[in-house]
């Protein structure tokens, strides 16, 4: 692999414009190449991250021999298909999260990404953010003892609009699948895969999943766990030990600080003195991966993300959501 990994984007929407951006800040990467349905769009997104080349399908852009990895950011529905496509062409693929719809298609992915021997990782970056990297080490070296207790929330309001892809079923719009993700991958991450799940939802009158509540039980914890397009929530990580407490606060998914609550004790609060928007850690794992020829993240497994489709489905059976 040369010094400068050369990448493509397939979709270009508002994360597509979050990662170029942080990919601009990262020594030995380079926008090369970026895809959409749309000439217009590819063209002007290109020219605001000083992409080389712009096209108006994504066909054209994985059979370009310059795209050394390509990163995924179309609707979720749309993810194995184009995962697939990328990979058939030997390109290294980072996909945006959700992975797929199902495991099903997880594990297509997977098998694909096996046969040709190519690298394949999901790009959930909270996995890979400073502050959450702080909390999983405080955890496992159990600063404040074991952790009996999670509540993660991730919620905001917006207006019901069928037209967009956060509200379009067919798309896999919902909280489920767009947020909820977030603090069922708190709890998987932390507290591993839980004995038991309940989960209740309310719903729009299109079909598409207005908010979950969801209770993981693991004997000698339980995390519970909140999504929610109805309204704005704290959106926090509460990690709860025998001495103490571990707080991500506001938009722990995102760059965040961490503030440290032991028993009795005094409050703590860290700041990680993020410069960029986030995209930039899991991008720089990524390259050193396809650096070093490995066909698979250790952190982002395909087990991780095999777990974490497999419980999506497994609330999504406890809700009767459909896609």
């Amino acid at each position: 692999m040369h010094k400068t990994i050369n990448w493509g984007i397939i979709g270009l929407g508002n994360i597509a414009n979050k990662f170029a951006s942080d990919l601009l800040t990262i020594e030995g990467a380079n926008l090369y190449a970026v895809a959409s349905r749309r000439q217009d769009k590819a063209d002007a997104f290109a020219l605001k991250f000083n992409a080389t080349k712009a096209y108006d399908s994504y066909n054209a852009l994985v059979e370009d021999k310059n795209v050394d990895a390509i990163y995924i950011a179309t609707p979720h529905a749309l993810h194995k298909e184009n995962t697939l496509l990328c990979l058939e062409h030997g390109k290294a693929v980072l996909c945006e999260k959700p992975f797929a719809m199902n495991s099903d298609e997880v594990a297509e992915m997977i098998a694909k990404a096996k046969a040709k021997n190519v690298l394949l990782m999901e790009a959930l970056w909270t996995y890979f953010l400073p502050h959450y990297q702080y909390v999983l080490k405080a955890l496992e070296n159990k600063v404040f003892g074991d952790l009996v207790k999670l509540e993660a929330d991730f919620g905001f309001h917006r207006g019901f609009d069928e037209s967009t892809r956060l509200f379009n079923k067919s798309l896999g719009g919902g909280s489920l699948l767009d947020i909820g993700i977030y603090p069922i991958f708190a709890a998987l991450s932390t507290l591993g895969k839980p004995n038991t799940i309940n989960a209740e939802a309310t719903y729009f009158e299109n079909g598409t999943d207005s908010s979950c509540t969801m209770l993981f039980d693991y004997g000698n914890a339980k995390a519970i766990l909140k999504s929610t397009l109805l309204e704005d929530t704290p959106t926090e990580a509460i990690f709860y030990c025998e001495t103490g407490t571990i707080k991500i606060n506001s938009q722990f998914h995102a760059p965040s600080t961490v503030t440290l609550i032991p028993k009795g004790g005094k409050e703590e609060t860290i700041n990680f003195n993020y410069n960029t928007i986030g995209y930039n850690y899991e991008t720089i794992h990524f390259n050193a991966l396809l650096k070093q020829g490995k066909t698979e993240s250790e952190v982002m497994s395909f087990a991780f993300s095999e777990q974490l489709i497999k419980t999506l489905d497994s609330v999504r059976s406890k809700i009767n959501l459909e896609y």
